[in-house]
C-alpha cells in the first residue's frame, strides 16, 4: 500500500507551529484530495488542513491538543488499490481560508500565564489563550465560559462573544490608615460596572424565518462590536475631483488590459494616494497599547473584501509603499480573487495597519466606516458621480460636468484628533485631484 503523509503547511512568515482542536476524519475513512481532515489553531486564527492526495486515512501521528510545528507530518494518507494519488499541482499546499483578522488587542493585559489545560482538562487553544491573556481575562474567569466546541472546548467565537457581555472587574481596595492605625486588614473587591444596553426582546411573527448566524457572522459581529466598545470613533469628508483619474483611466484601461491580462480599476489608485499620504501624516499609521502609541514602520493596506456568502475579510497588501501602481494593482487583483476563491492563507489577512473599504461598489456615495482593530483608521471610498461643479478658469469661473467621489475617513478619537484626521484625508484628496493625465504606465 502506497503511502503520502500530510504535511503541517506553512501558514505565513511569523507561524512557525499549531496546535491540532479536531480530527476531522477518524483511521480508515476515505479522504479526497483538497478534502479537510483535521481542523487547527494558531494565535492569529483557526484553520483547516486539507489532504494533498486521496485515499483513506491509515494513520494520525498527532493527537488533538498536540502542537505541531510547520513542515512535520501529522497523517499518514494511503490507498487500498495500492498508491495514493497526489494532487497535480506543485504549488505548496495552502490552509482554507481564515475566517477573521487577528483579534483586537487592548490595553489589559493578563496577571497569569494560561496553560495549554485547565486543572480540570479542558483544553485552550494558543489563540483563545493569546486572546485572554490580551484581554485580561484571568483563569477562572476562562474556566466559566461556556464552550461550544468539541467536548466543551472554548472557541475563538465563544470568547470574542464573551468579551463585549463582561460586566464588571475587579480593583483591590488599599486599606484606609489614619493616625498610623490600619482601620481594615482586608482587601474589598469594589465592582466597577460598565454600562451595557438593555436586551431588546424580540417578537417573532408568523411567517418570520430564524436563520442562525454562521461562525463567520458571529466572529465579525463580535469584531466590530468590540470595535466600537474600544474607539471613539470620529468621521470627516471630503469631495474629491476624480476627473482627470476617469478620463486616464478610460485611456490606458484597454491596453493594459492587453499588456498585463490584468483590469485596472480605481481601487489601486486610491491605495496608491493613500500611502502617500501616510507618508505624510505618518501619526495615521500606528496602533494602541494601554498607555503607549505603536508607531508602525511598514505601511500595511487591508482592503475590505465582500465574499460570495455575504461575509467580509479584510486580505493586507504587505508594504505598499514599495509598490508601483502596476504592482499595486497585481496585487489587488490577486487578493481579491483569492479571497473570493477561499485560497487565502492566515498570513494574507495578518500585519495591517491602515484599511480602505470601497463602499463605492455597490453604489453607496459615503459611509461611516468601523475601524479594523488594532487599527486607528480607516477610509471609505464612495462611488463617482457626474456632478455640475464651479471651476476655475483663465477667463473666470465657470460650471463643468465633473466626476467626483466623496472620503469617508473614520478614525480612533483616543489618538486621532479632528486637525490630523481631517487634514489627512484632504491630503489624500489632493493626491487624487493632482494624478497626471499624461502619466506612463
Amino acid at each position: 500500500m502506497a503511502q503520502v503523509e500530510l504535511i503541517m503547511p506553512k501558514m505565513g512568515e511569523s507561524v512557525a507551529e499549531a496546535t491540532i482542536t479536531s480530527w476531522l476524519k477518524e483511521v480508515g475513512d476515505t479522504i479526497e484530495a483538497d478534502e479537510s481532515v483535521v481542523e487547527i489553531a494558531t494565535d492569529k486564527v483557526d484553520s483547516e488542513v486539507p489532504s494533498t492526495a486521496e485515499g483513506v486515512l491509515i494513520k494520525k501521528l498527532f493527537n488533538e491538543g498536540d502542537v505541531v510545528q510547520v513542515g512535520q507530518a501529522i497523517a499518514i494518507v494511503g490507498s487500498e488499490s495500492g498508491a495514493a494519488v497526489p494532487k497535480t499541482e506543485s504549488t505548496p499546499t495552502q490552509v482554507a481560508a481564515p475566517i477573521l483578522e487577528t483579534a483586537t488587542v487592548t490595553s489589559a493585559i493578563a496577571t497569569e500565564k494560561i496553560g495549554k489545560n485547565s486543572d480540570t482538562g479542558k483544553f485552550y487553544s494558543p489563540l483563545v489563550r493569546s486572546i485572554a491573556e490580551k484581554e485580561g481575562i484571568s483563569v477562572n474567569e476562562l474556566k466559566a465560559i461556556s464552550g461550544s466546541g468539541k467536548d466543551g472546548r472554548v472557541t475563538k467565537s465563544d470568547i470574542l462573544n464573551y468579551i463585549p457581555k463582561r460586566n464588571q472587574q475587579t480593583e483591590t481596595a488599599a486599606p484606609e490608615v489614619s493616625n498610623g492605625i490600619e482601620k481594615s486588614s482586608a482587601t474589598i473587591p469594589t465592582p466597577a460596572v460598565k454600562s451595557e444596553p438593555k436586551k431588546v426582546k424580540i417578537s417573532i411573527n408568523a411567517g418570520d424565518e430564524i436563520i442562525e448566524m454562521d461562525r463567520m457572522r458571529k466572529l465579525i459581529a463580535a469584531h466590530m462590536v468590540n470595535s466600537k466598545h474600544t474607539s471613539p470613533h470620529v468621521t470627516s469628508y471630503v469631495e474629491a475631483d476624480m476627473t482627470n483619474i476617469v478620463n486616464w483611466r478610460n485611456k490606458v484601461k484597454d491596453g493594459f488590459q492587453k499588456r498585463e491580462n490584468e483590469k485596472i480599476t480605481f481601487t489601486p489608485i486610491i491605495m496608491e494616494a493613500i500611502v502617500k499620504a501616510i507618508k505624510d501624516f505618518p501619526m495615521i499609521n500606528i496602533s494602541v497599547d494601554g498607555d503607549n502609541i505603536i508607531k508602525r514602520k511598514n505601511i500595511n493596506l487591508g482592503m475590505a473584501t465582500a465574499l460570495p456568502s455575504g461575509n467580509l475579510i479584510v486580505p493586507v497588501i504587505k508594504n505598499a509603499d514599495q509598490l508601483n501602481l502596476v504592482g499595486m494593482t497585481k496585487a489587488v487583483n490577486d487578493l481579491a480573487n483569492r479571497a473570493r476563491n477561499n485560497a487565502l492563507v492566515p498570513d494574507d489577512i495578518a500585519g495591517g495597519t491602515y484599511t480602505m473599504t470601497n463602499v463605492g461598489s455597490f453604489g453607496n456615495v459615503m459611509g461611516t466606516p468601523i475601524i479594523n482593530q488594532p487599527q486607528v483608521a480607516i477610509m471609505a471610498v464612495g462611488a463617482i458621480q457626474k456632478k455640475p461643479a464651479v471651476i476655475e478658469t483663465p477667463s473666470g469661473d465657470a460650471i463643468a460636468i465633473r466626476h467626483k467621489m466623496f472620503l469617508s475617513h473614520a478614525y480612533d478619537h483616543r489618538v486621532v484628533d479632528g486637525a490630523l484626521g481631517g487634514m489627512f484625508v484632504r491630503k489624500v484628496a489632493d493626491y487624487l485631484e493632482a494624478f497626471d493625465i499624461n502619466r506612463e504606465i
